[in-house]
């Protein structure tokens, strides 16, 4: 009979005693202990298993969970015997930062004196203990959590260790999960500087200049640059997704999968669970599958996208939407199932994402919307970075990147889809009614000071704007942009999937005075030429041998738009009596 699944549950001692739906990673404790790294930073996607293993440890190391051994004794490290001596031998401090999801510094600083303050809470026998030497006002102080001073808190988990190794003669071990969450949000929140000057002291207190620690273990997203809160920490192991250590640890292996599918009697599926849920790489493991994903489905039967719904990809979104056109465009192939190919450093520098194209790229893929295909070494010239081939993870990730693509346009969504609806049925009028409606209260939403804007570089600008609203045609239309056909390259090709619908090509241009263009119908009229006369129609013709193909000329002054076209033929011919 199949277990349980006991979906969102992370406490392993509860997932244990019940007999719930469980994949025994437990080697990766021997894996780890063995490896000696006195501070170990280990970063996967979200969902992933981190916060579960952070608890496994716990139930296995902590001096609290002592007499607790018969939750491993059917699992792998109990067939390990000299780890059984380990069961519930050391002093942890466990602290998560998941929730630290605040607006403003002041509230982050708070919220994880607040963490704290509960640690120590924990340990308030402590103060009954005569024989042990405290400062029994700053112990208090840092339990109440709201009275401490800054550089209390800073202190406060190296004081703690001290404590507690010297009431159990050991060394502590720290467990620090989710630890780059408050970071996000303090660079989407605009308090970086300030939050990062607090939280460094912090570590170095904690995880350098601690010498009542055994053992440290710190889990998150994405690895932050050394430079913003480990400048001085030169005992830390970080394994990213590309680090051979513990590639297997994280996610499923696909013998895993397998066996899952055949107990909930399901291996029938087992094409469409690869299609959906594998593509992950870690380290040298080429196959890995996304165990949120494949929990539910063991649960709800049904593939869908749930790891696209665990969190709202407020960075992720910010990241795409106000990238350059490089990168708009590069999303499009990725749409396409291409790949792109790019040049990046798997370290993140968070004051970087609004700077270097690679920056976005390596917080995708350590984020687990993109999957390395190959990878070209160190760049000779610059030396910023190894070139990496990359793709979208699987099926489940497109979903979620569509999804991004169509909420540039969620305040819009009526007039978005009006607009989609009139280019398909040819009504030039309404498209023209939509359009501005839509460029009047969106532009400046994609316009962003520190990218490549409609000032500085309007005809791709305006090229990105549109393409992320056609993209949803994707399944009805072939979204093809800037590619060569006849004499030229196109803007924007739509290539139909079935010959009941006819071909359409986009030209963008931009008012310009100096050209001789006296209003934006003599724009959209030279747009509509050039389509004509560079022959852009070459590639739809000969792959699809359409019978009709409709051609628009987009003319952008400001936010101002004019829409011309219509059927190439009847253009085709205007334009043969003019001459």
């Amino acid at each position: 009979m199949a277990r349980t699944v006991a979906v969102g549950e992370q406490d392993f001692g509860k997932i244990i005693e019940h007999d719930y739906f469980y994949i025994d990673k437990t080697l990766f404790i021997k894996e780890w202990w063995e490896n000696g790294d006195t501070v170990t930073l280990i970063t996967r996607p979200r969902r992933f298993g981190k916060t579960l293993t952070m608890h496994m440890l716990y139930y296995f190391f902590s001096v609290n969970a002592a007499g607790r051994s018969g939750l491993f004794a059917h699992l792998n490290i109990w067939k390990e015997e000299p780890y059984r001596k380990l069961q519930g031998t050391y002093p942890v401090i466990f602290l998560s930062f998941a929730a630290v999801k605040a607006a403003s510094f002041e509230e982050a600083y708070m919220d994880i004196c607040g963490f704290i303050a509960q640690e120590y809470r924990k340990y308030a026998f402590l103060l009954k203990e005569d024989g042990i030497q405290m400062a029994r006002g700053q112990f208090l102080r840092i339990m109440d959590g709201a009275v401490a001073s800054v550089s209390e808190c800073k202190a406060a988990l190296q004081v703690l260790s001290e404590y507690l190794y010297r009431y159990y003669g050991k060394k502590v071990i720290i467990l620090l999960d989710e630890y780059d969450t408050p970071m996000q949000e303090a660079y989407l929140n605009g308090y970086w500087d300030a939050f990062t000057g607090f939280i460094s002291g912090l570590f170095n207190f904690t995880f350098k200049t601690n010498p009542y620690l055994e053992r440290a273990l710190m889990t998150g997203i994405t690895r932050v640059s050394r430079e913003s809160v480990f400048s001085d920490l030169n005992n830390l192991a970080v394994v990213t997704t590309t680090t051979k250590k513990y590639d297997t640890m994280f996610g499923f292996t696909e013998e895993e999968v397998i066996r899952a599918l055949d107990e909930f009697g399901l291996k029938e599926q087992m094409d469409g669970v690869k299609h959906w849920y594998d593509g992950f790489r870690f380290g040298t493991c080429a196959s890995i599958y996304n165990p949120w994903s494949i929990t539910q489905f063991l649960d709800e039967k049904v593939l869908a996208p749930y790891w696209a719904n665990t969190s709202s990809n407020s960075l992720v979104g910010k990241l795409i939407r106000e990238a350059g056109t490089e990168i708009k465009a590069a999303v499009e192939d990725l749409l396409q199932n291409k790949t792109v190919c790019t040049q990046m450093d798997e370290q993140i520098v968070f004051q970087e994402l609004d700077v270097y194209d690679d920056a976005a790229w390596s917080f995708l893929l350590a984020s687990g919307y993109l999957k390395i295909v190959s990878y070209h070494g160190i760049d000779p010239i610059y030396g910023r970075g190894g070139r990496y081939e990359l793709a979208l993870t699987n099926q489940e990730v497109l979903v979620t990147f569509r999804r991004l693509v169509q909420g540039w346009f969620a305040n819009q969504r009526y007039g978005y889809n009006s607009f989609l609806k009139a280019l398909l049925a040819g009504d030039l009028k309404s498209m023209n009614v939509y359009m501005n409606k839509i460029a009047l209260a969106t532009i400046s939403f994609f316009d962003s000071a520190k990218r490549p804007s409609a000032q500085t570089e309007p005809e791709r600008f305006y090229h990105g704007f549109v393409l992320g609203m056609v993209v949803d045609l994707a399944g009805r239309y072939r979204v093809l942009s800037n590619r060569e056909s006849g004499l030229g390259r196109y803007d924007v090709l739509l290539e139909p999937c079935s010959r009941g619908d006819d071909g359409i090509i986009l030209e963008f241009k931009v008012f310009d005075e100096a050209e001789g263009e006296k209003s934006l119908k003599d724009t959209a009229r030279a747009a509509l030429r050039q389509i004509i006369d560079k022959k852009y129609d070459t590639e739809l013709k000969a792959r699809c041998g359409l019978e009709q193909i409709r051609i628009y000329g987009f003319a952008f002054r400001g936010k101002e738009v004019w829409i011309d076209g219509g059927c190439m033929e009847e253009f085709c011919e205007t334009k043969m009596k003019q001459k």
